[in-house]
């Protein structure tokens, strides 16, 4: 299903892109990010991934110079003993710049909040009409939708609000829906709502039936591909999506280039060929490689649920990268080995294959020559093995030299004033500036050639973030301007400019809570993560009257629900009832073990989702 034309709307679109740090946030910009999200100093859904007040406040003024946006996320659960010290953080965030903050924890709408604006995190399980709705209405300017919709549902809530929506595009992907995980918190006392995440979902298991009996060899079961929707943009657009967001903050500085460059590039097509969206911040990017987010960590592309419901995303021979396929070996040796492929191959690129029992083996390429690959150390190949590489050497080079690929297009016009001459510049926003530098006025021993040397001198802007276009001249043919004297305009027009940007770049406030917000009676599970008194406070106000027990409150119990997921492993293994007329008898419960223990799996077939349970009944 896709919205009606008039129900799309008008927002600028957004390229969102993930910053570890200060140089990751940079790396994002310079590669065509309109906006970046990094972690607050604590209470950020990536605990590894904090950012102090100073790095935040530089990433902001490098950002607002393209009128690209920072947002900070402080989206983790709060106790009450921590709201003081996150509505702290939350003013020192907006005092240092930044244009919106991410939340999970609903308590500190109860709380004494800067006029900042609100995003609601995929941590708030956004996958309903309601549930959408209800967020906007109480105050958000943006929700996080959960991973695993459809484009009918995207739809859906696209032409049932006005909220801008926010959607993942690419990265990893968590087996549960966002929020809805506590097998870290259950298992080992780390919380994934608390930034803790002790990723359950790659860990190696075994598969058993009702009975016992194992069901073939041990494999990750809950490890999934990574999003890829970079075919699916323009359908995205069209159902009303405004903001594309790129999954990675803990990923390195590459990754953060070639994954941001790549689906800048995309975007910039789709809204060229359309006229009727732009993007929502300044300048144009020129990059020395072409990106691909195959070169860089990947471990496969999934489109997920987008488009077919009942795909299969599972990652289960290994949840490290494996990178892209490259050729498959010919001969083997006993120095070397031979790989037909039709890619270079270079000294020092990362490759690995999946050998007889189904393990990934890494191999580093130590020397080539031609079709020979002299491996580090022997490994165990075989004629016919497919090789994948997961480190390409010469592209890493690239990455790494790639910056100040992105400029902000200006014209300058050059005038004589009284007693010099005073640059104006105007950017391809409309933002104007002016400034003047007094100088001496000396005839020229040549005349007629000061145009000439004005627009050589003036034309020049390496080093900063601007191109020039076009210069402008209105001096007399007579006069002689030293080369120094039109630098030293140049560099004070151009610094002066940037002040002005800045100047020019406008936070928006945080929207006001619509009066009679209820809280959708089917949204319960939510319920169960509540962790303060104020969170108990902002539900009682918005009509709820009961609470399920908090999660962790039901050890002695039965059995517990730790995971809830769209992914269903009958699905991924081909024996789902619904795919096959006459499905293979098996035992049920399936139940999961690895090191921490066994975990039964139940399947609703009705919502298509898979439950994982911890019970007495599946234990080792």
């Amino acid at each position: 299903m896709e919205p009606e034309k008039s129900l799309i709307p008008p927002w600028p679109v957004e390229l969102l892109a993930p910053a570890r740090n200060l140089h990751c946030g940079i790396a994002a910009i310079d590669h065509g990010a309109d906006a970046v999200y990094l972690g607050a100093p604590r209470f950020s859904a990536r605990a590894a991934a904090g950012n102090d007040l100073a790095a935040i406040e530089r990433l902001v003024r490098y950002a607002h110079q393209y009128f690209a946006r920072v947002y900070v996320a402080l989206n983790t659960l709060l106790t009450d003993a921590e709201l003081d010290e996150a509505v702290a953080i939350a003013h020192g965030v907006w005092n240092a710049g930044a244009d919106a903050l991410i939340i999970q924890d609903l308590g500190l709408l109860e709380c004494d909040l800067p006029p900042i604006p609100l995003h609601a995190s995929t941590q708030t399980d956004n996958r309903t009409v309601d549930k959408v709705r209800f967020l906007q209405q109480v105050g958000f300017s943006q929700v996080v939708l959960a991973r695993e919709l459809g484009l009918a549902r995207i739809g859906a809530i696209r032409a049932a609000t006005t909220v801008p929506l926010e959607c993942f595009v690419h990265g990893s992907l968590c087996v549960c829906y966002s929020g809805r995980c506590s097998i870290s918190e259950q298992v080992v006392g780390r919380s994934a709502n608390r930034g803790e995440c002790a990723q359950f979902c790659r860990h190696l298991y075994s598969l058993r039936d009702g009975r016992g009996k194992k069901l073939g060899r041990d494999r990750y079961f809950l490890s999934l591909k990574d999003l890829d929707l970079s075919r699916h943009l323009g359908a995205l657009l069209a159902a009303g999506v405004s903001s594309f967001k790129i999954e990675g903050r803990l990923k390195d500085e590459r990754y953060v280039k070639n994954v941001t460059a790549a689906y800048r590039l995309l975007l910039d097509r789709l809204l060229e060929a359309d006229g009727s969206r732009r993007r929502s911040s300044s300048g144009r990017c020129r990059f020395d490689f072409v990106p691909d987010p195959a070169r860089t960590f990947s471990r496969g592309g999934t489109d997920y649920f987008l488009v077919d419901p009942r795909n299969r995303p599972g990652a289960i021979d290994s949840p490290k990268a494996i990178g892209q396929p490259v050729g498959v070996v010919g001969r083997v040796e006993r120095q070397y080995f031979t790989l037909d492929t039709e890619m270079v191959i270079s000294n020092g690129d990362g490759l690995c294959f999946f050998d007889r029992q189904g393990t990934l083996v890494g191999i580093k390429a130590n020397r080539v020559e031609g079709a020979r690959i002299y491996p580090q150390e022997a490994v165990p190949l075989e004629p016919g093995t497919m090789i994948y590489r997961n480190f390409d050497s010469v592209f890493s080079r690239q990455l790494a030299a790639s910056r100040d690929c992105r400029k902000i297009a200006l014209d300058l016009r050059v005038e004589e004033t009284a007693d010099g001459l005073r640059c104006v510049v105007e950017d391809e926003d409309g933002c104007t500036s002016t400034v003047a530098r007094p100088m001496e006025k000396v005839d020229a021993t040549i005349p007629g050639r000061i145009e000439e040397i004005v627009r050589r001198q003036m034309g020049k802007s390496g080093g900063t973030i601007f191109s020039v276009r076009q210069v402008e001249v209105a001096v007399a043919p007579s006069l002689h301007v030293p080369a120094a004297a039109l630098n030293d305009l140049r560099r004070a027009a151009l610094a002066h400019h940037v002040e002005t940007r800045l100047a020019r770049h406008v936070r928006p406030g945080r929207k006001e809570e619509a009066g009679g917000a209820v809280w959708p009676a089917a949204e319960t599970a939510c319920l169960a993560n509540i962790t303060n008194e104020p969170a108990r406070r902002f539900y009682r106000r918005h009509g709820v009257a009961a609470f399920p027990p908090a999660v962790g409150a039901a050890e002695t119990a039965d059995e517990a629900v730790l995971m809830t997921c769209r992914y269903c492993l009958r699905r991924q293994l081909g024996i789902c009832p619904k795919d096959n007329r006459d499905p293979a008898a098996i035992d049920e419960p399936l139940v999961l073990c690895d090191n921490t223990g066994c975990y039964e799996l139940r399947f609703d077939c009705g919502r298509c989702e898979m439950l994982v349970l911890q019970t007495k009944k599946a234990s080792p």
